[in-house]
């Protein structure tokens, strides 16, 4: 008993040194798409920057093609930033209609200004070195394009206004030709590609260093945007023809000129762009009865009567939901494209809160699932890294390299 007694005080002093703690969990790997920069060329989500019910730094409920971009999404989805859109529904060539879209342009321009200066998350960049950089930072990088430059009316001198305000990627045209461009969904094609002040536009974009952007432009505008501009363009959420022939796609001879000129195809996941999907009776009719219910198309419609369109459009969907794409069909057109072109010259600009989404990519907190097909198919982190981010960097960087001093 006295020896035990003896030994206590020692085992007493030894607890007192010792910290008894479980082993810590070794910090787990991060997966090679959480060390990737991720952008995306063509974010819709400034569309919903007015709305009451949207946050962008809240988990908002998924809407497919509506509500698919926020703070807590693109943390899950590694998702960096990327093009934030400007975009004007496309209406009448009058100087009333070209004024309401400037003022509305204008405005949004703001929105996606005022965004990025109050949140701590978000950063607004003007270069591909600050937009390298904030990502690399842990900021959630904004840089600004315009879908349809339709705002400027028949002044291009008013790009720089846009530029001033961030702009860094333009496209002419939208669904309907106006006066840039045809547009590639529209049968009215008078221009046979750019109009004159299209290739205004067009230099314009070059002297400021403005990557230009031929998604929704028709085929004959595509090519001649490629012969006029004097740095690569991109489509910023286009797909191959050859996958699906629908006019928002291109075939293999643009995608061939494309690459040979440097350019850029980001592979779209608007799910009617990717296959024919045939709507329900029900959404047939559904649909059918609210046209007749209209004079004009919704673009063409005073503000108030496209609020009351763009509701019933929504219970529609909610009531007799539109058939949906898949994961594996978006990832055979991002794949024919890269068999054909290469991955120098291919990226993602899958639409998001544009109409863009797919069931298995709901989100773009699905974005992680893109990386591991790739992975899967034999692409090096280096060639998936271009395809992420590498390649519109490149063309941004060229078009930063073109630009002329402005007055």
């Amino acid at each position: 008993m006295m020896k035990f007694a003896a030994i206590l005080p020692s085992i007493a002093v030894l607890a007192a040194c010792t910290t008894l703690t479980e082993p810590a969990e070794p910090e787990p790997s991060p997966s090679l798409h959480e060390t990737m920069i991720v952008f995306d060329s063509h974010l819709d989500t400034p569309a919903n920057f007015s709305r009451q019910d949207f946050s962008l730094v809240a988990d908002n409920p998924t809407q497919l093609g509506r509500t698919q971009v926020d703070l807590p999404k693109m943390k899950r989805g590694g998702l960096d930033g990327g093009f934030w859109v400007i975009y004007t529904p496309q209406g009448p060539l009058d100087d009333q209609s070209f004024k309401a879209a400037r003022d509305a342009a204008l405005f949004r321009a703001s929105e996606i200004r005022e965004a990025a200066a109050a949140y701590d998350d978000f950063e607004l960049v003007y270069t591909a070195d600050d937009a390298e950089a904030a990502a690399r930072d842990g900021k959630r990088v904004m840089l600004v394009s315009m879908e349809n430059s339709y705002p400027l009316g028949e002044d291009v001198s008013l790009l720089k206004t846009f530029h001033n305000f961030g702009l860094r990627m333009v496209g002419p045209v939208h669904f309907r030709t106006n006066q840039f461009a045809d547009s590639s969904t529209d049968v009215d094609q008078p221009h046979d590609g750019l109009s004159p002040l299209g290739e205004e536009l067009v230099r314009e974009a070059n002297r400021l260093g403005m990557i230009l952007d031929g998604s929704h432009a028709s085929d004959a505008a595509v090519w001649d945007m490629m012969a006029l501009s004097t740095t690569p363009i991109i489509l910023s959420h286009s797909g191959p023809t050859a996958v699906y022939d629908h006019p928002r796609n291109v075939g293999d001879d643009i995608l061939k000129a494309l690459a040979e000129s440097g350019g850029v195809i980001q592979i779209n996941a608007f799910g009617s762009y990717l296959e024919e999907l045939e709507p329900t009776p029900e959404r047939a009719a559904a649909l059918e009865a609210l046209a007749a219910d209209f004079e004009a198309p919704p673009a063409e419609l005073p503000p108030e009567q496209q609020a009351v369109y763009r509701d019933r459009f929504l219970a529609i969907n909610r009531d007799f939901p539109p058939p949906r794409s898949s994961f594996d069909k978006y990832m055979e057109h991002l794949f024919y494209a890269l068999d054909l072109i290469g991955p120098d010259h291919v990226g993602i600009g899958a639409d998001w809160d544009g109409g863009g989404g797919v069931d298995g990519m709901e989100d773009a907190s699905s974005l992680p699932r893109i990386t591991e097909g790739l992975v899967e198919a034999g692409y090096s982190a280096e060639d998936i890294q271009k395809i992420w981010a590498g390649n519109m960097m490149r063309l941004l960087r060229q078009a930063e390299a073109a630009k002329e001093v402005a007055d």
